[in-house]
């Protein structure tokens, strides 16, 4: 793969970068050899803006291809740019939990955020998250994150998914229709965009497990 666009490092003229680095090309042979290792392509975003940059751009969308190929083939399939530049969260979305704060869902328990192992995600399993005339939309949910001996909430799981081309989904026009509120504080742990709660639109089936 020949990668031909570079840029010059902007993060501060003390920046060792600016006294020159590898080429984006070699950079991604090496990421290859590690198999897209999701830590080391995390530290590698903290050196500076070109890394940052380089790892949005190609190294978060190898790792992306290379662990749920599948599913984001078919998040591009419709000709949507939408996952594009979206890349770091999608792989965020892979390998972490973000766990749950107290006052939302649960009141009386916190989990802190951690990462995953290996994550399979399904879109037969997410339409039983989707109400009967909602399930032409494609949404992916993760195998549910199982924390065990919560107190009174008992044994709690957590599932994780994304939606397929959201902006035009039956989903979101439902939201809108029911007039559905985006929560004034809380913001999705992966892309940061604020958030709707099917829950709170009553939008979730009995069918589903949460």
């Amino acid at each position: 793969m020949i990668l031909t666009k570079q840029y010059r490092c902007v993060h501060s003229s003390s920046c060792q970068c600016t006294k020159g680095h590898l080429s984006e090309d070699v950079i991604f042979l090496v990421f290859r050899q590690l198999n897209w290792n999701p830590k080391l392509i995390a530290a590698l975003s903290c050196v500076c803006k070109w890394f940052d940059d380089l790892a949005k751009r190609v190294l978060w969308k190898e790792f992306c291809k290379t662990r749920a190929l599948k599913m984001m083939l078919d998040l591009q399939s419709c000709g949507s740019h939408s996952v594009d530049g979206n890349w770091r969260a999608l792989g965020k979305l892979l390998i972490y939990c973000s766990g749950c704060s107290g006052g939302r869902l649960f009141n009386s328990i916190q989990i802190p955020g951690h990462f995953v192992y290996r994550t399979r995600f399904s879109r037969t399993s997410g339409k039983s998250f989707l109400l009967p005339h909602c399930r032409t939309d494609v949404l992916y949910v993760s195998d549910p994150c199982e924390h065990l001996d919560q107190g009174d909430d008992g044994d709690v799981g957590f599932f994780r998914g994304v939606f397929k081309s959201f902006m035009v989904s039956k989903v979101r026009r439902m939201l809108i229709d029911r007039g559905a509120q985006l929560h004034p504080t809380a913001v999705c742990p992966y892309c940061k965009a604020k958030m709707w709660s099917m829950l709170q639109a009553n939008m979730v089936p009995l069918t589903a497990s949460y």
